[in-house]
């Protein structure tokens, strides 16, 4: 059963109870609210507060949730990358024979590095000087959690910021794939925090601080997930500037010095910076990782009014498979007809909903008309509207494209929540009820979900077709054979051959490299036909070459059938 619908059949009673008991547990609920009130008010022990409670509590899961295994394409793109910062270089050379060793989302040329922004490799390579790249991850999620508490509080009363905070903990700290896997998420959505938190703050007090935060934010954005970033950022900059605008002309002057000045000079350093990364990785200013990778593979446009590209000349058909199949009919599915276009965008906005909502913090939508008239969030509501117009004209869309808009939605959700909670069912405070018991009804649906696993229960994560969490049996293969031949003794070359049904959609990728790939102890090759095969190996006289088929059930590791017997069992 999806934890989802377990989540909506929870929320069926707690309905009932609201409408006939509202004052169940109002003693308990009254001392609660007193003594979180008092923790609220102290606005930065209550950021750390929930930092430290995302923190603490995923650290305590271990036992029942492991540090997570790579498993998809964004992963190792993020690892390599991560890789390669903490060795201390910002790229790498281009592997001869270079031909063997592409892979999805990643670059070979002109050197050898993945394709993504890197913020999120920051995070990774930060984890690994800790000791291990998911540090970097359990920190980004708690500082993402405390950004969030902390935006919030520029928007709402403390007491539903820190609600709000704890929100975000439950539905983003412990479970889901940002905290359980290495794709990212949670760095875009503490720059979208810290640039929503900075915005009322420095139009209050245009405090150089501020101003900082909300160019650190902005560069988290223009390095995790640069477009939506840029649509979050145009609201935000017309909304600073009316207000500088409109100010007179001594207050203007106080802002344009105290607060702009500061954040021109942080996003001109971060600017300079990024385009010296984009120089030595692609050998243009101006050229993201991300353009090369797109122009050497892909056919299908980002966005939907662009034009396919022709089809590149692939080396390998699992290449060609992913790019056509996926890409190019989610595309051309898009596109073909209004009724394809309503239904992809309908697909899309299930998973948003899924991830970061849930039919718990639905329930605050009897209150939208009402927030949505709301002076307090009207700013707020006006952004996601923007962003949601952004997000429409994209031809691929995954739950974390919309990280930057995180704390937005929570703070309409909140705000929405005050509105329930002066909600009264024939007199009775049914929306008091409603509201405390909301974030308790959220904690048990996560303890149903963590527990699911150890006591047998058919519970599953609601996941669109590439998020599994945590990784498939299939993935996992690789992972073993990898950890067999970091035993063995001296160095091993494996030569990977796809079956012809292979699905790169479905199945986990298995060509993915360190970042000083001549040095590694394992090296993971495609295998293109014998001959090159033979030339590979006489490239790397000192390593014994293997041959894994990853589509045999179960996958084993055998010595490559090539024109000579390259190594011995």
């Amino acid at each position: 059963m999806p934890a989802l619908i377990l989540e909506a059949v929870l929320l069926a009673p707690v309905l009932v109870v609201a409408l006939t008991q509202p004052a169940l547990g109002s003693h308990f609920f009254e001392h609660a609210e007193r003594l979180l009130g008092a923790l609220a008010r102290r606005r930065s022990l209550a950021v750390l507060t929930v930092g430290a409670t995302a923190l603490i509590a995923r650290l305590a899961l271990l036992p029942l949730t492991p540090v997570p295994q790579p498993d998809l394409h964004d992963e190792f793109s993020h690892l390599l990358a991560a890789e390669t910062f903490t060795s201390g270089r910002l790229t790498n050379p281009t592997p001869p024979m270079w031909e063997h060793f592409e892979s999805f989302h990643i670059i070979v040329r002109p050197s050898y590095m993945g394709m993504y922004p890197p913020a999120q490799a920051v995070v990774l390579a930060a984890g690994s000087w800790l000791g291990h790249p998911w540090i970097g991850v359990l920190l980004s999620v708690a500082l993402a959690c405390a950004a969030i508490c902390w935006m919030l509080q520029g928007w709402l009363p403390p007491t539903w910021a820190f609600l709000g905070g704890m929100l975000a903990v439950i539905r983003f700290g412990i479970t889901g794939y940002w905290i359980n896997s290495y794709m990212g998420g949670a760095v875009a959505a503490a720059g979208g925090a810290l640039v929503l938190g900075a915005l009322p703050r420095i139009k209050a007090t245009a405090r150089p601080w501020d101003a900082l935060l909300m160019g650190l934010g902005l560069l988290a954005l223009a390095n995790s997930r640069a477009y939506e970033g840029l649509v979050l950022s145009l609201p935000v900059a017309v909304a600073l500037l009316a207000h500088v605008w409109r100010s007179p002309a001594a207050r203007r002057r106080l802002v344009l010095v105290r607060a702009i000045a500061p954040l021109l000079l942080v996003l001109t350093m971060g600017g300079v910076a990024m385009g010296h990364y984009f120089w030595r990785v692609t050998g243009s200013a101006v050229r993201m990782p991300y353009e090369v990778n797109r122009s050497t593979y892909a056919t299908a446009p980002i966005f939907l009014w662009q034009a396919p590209r022709p089809e590149p000349g692939y080396h390998h058909p699992v290449m060609r498979d992913f790019h056509l199949r996926f890409e190019q009919a989610t595309y051309q599915d898009e596109v073909a007809s209004i009724r394809g276009f309503l239904l992809a965008k309908i697909a899309v906005l299930i998973p948003i909903l899924a991830f970061y909502v849930g039919p718990a913090l639905l329930l605050p939508v009897l209150m939208f008309p009402r927030t949505l008239r709301d002076g307090r969030v009207r700013f707020l509501v006006a952004t996601t509207l923007v962003m949601a117009a952004g997000f429409v004209i994209e031809v691929f869309f995954l739950p974390h494209y919309a990280a930057p808009l995180t704390a937005v939605m929570l703070a309409v959700i909140v705000q929405a929540l005050r509105h329930l909670r002066v909600w009264r069912w024939d007199g009775a405070p049914a929306g008091r009820f409603l509201v405390r018991v909301v974030p308790v009804l959220s904690a048990a649906v996560l303890l149903f979900r963590l527990a699911a696993p150890a006591t047998g229960l058919p519970l599953t994560e609601t996941t669109i077709w590439w998020l599994r969490l945590p990784p498939s049996d299939r993935a996992l293969d690789r992972a073993h054979i990898l950890a067999e031949l970091e035993r063995r003794p001296g160095r091993h070359l494996v030569l990977i051959r796809y079956g012809p049904s292979h699905d790169p959609l479905n199945r986990p990728e298995w060509v993915y490299n360190r970042a000083d790939l001549e040095h590694a102890k394992v090296i993971w090759a495609r295998e293109i036909d014998p001959a090159r095969a033979a030339q590979l190996a006489a490239h790397y006289p000192d390593r014994q070459v293997w041959l894994v088929e990853p589509d045999r059930d179960p996958p084993r590791l055998e010595p490559y059938p090539g024109p000579r017997r390259l190594t011995s069992p």
